[in-house]
């Protein structure tokens, strides 16, 4: 696969508001992996487990949006590049399931388990670290593991 290709795959990052120190943790380095394979983190653009995995991804030189759920695009948080204000409040998550190609799913907020039924409901893949356990959602514990994995599952299925 050449660098060029991966530089096209939209990952999505989708997690509680309100992480705790371990999961903010995974949360950044699951943004640092996306980076580092020279993808585009997209994710809701504002705190916790959003923050935290842009935080990673731009600690790598990495691409980060957010589809904000506000009017304003000053709502971002700092390490947002392209941030999209929506208006769309938590309808956005639907155009965040959409316009990824793969999904990481990162914590048990309830706004993580809608933007999981959305991306079932969709047929997007999705993988899972410490999040509700909902087949066909791929558990992982490992974030190098689950990235890879989202990359694996974004390149299939964008030839399907």
């Amino acid at each position: 696969m050449s660098d060029s290709m991966l530089k096209k795959l939209l990952i999505g990052v989708i997690g509680t508001s309100h992480p705790d120190p371990k999961i903010s943790k995974i949360a950044e380095e699951v943004g640092r992996e996306i980076a580092r394979r020279g993808c585009i983190l997209i994710c809701g653009g504002l705190g916790g487990v959003m923050e935290s995995a842009a935080k990673g991804a731009k600690e790598k030189k990495g691409t980060t949006i957010g589809i904000l759920p506000t009017d304003s695009p000053f709502s971002a948080n700092k390490y947002i590049d392209i941030p999209i204000a929506t208006g769309l409040g938590e309808a956005r998550n639907v155009v965040i399931v959409k316009t990824s190609q793969a999904l990481i799913a990162i914590g048990k907020g309830f706004g993580t388990l809608s933007e999981i039924a959305i991306a079932l409901r969709l047929n997007k893949p999705i993988v899972g670290i410490d999040t509700w356990k909902i087949p066909p959602l791929i558990p992982l514990k490992d974030p190098r593991k689950a990235v890879e994995k989202a990359i694996e599952l974004a390149i299939s299925s964008s030839y399907k």
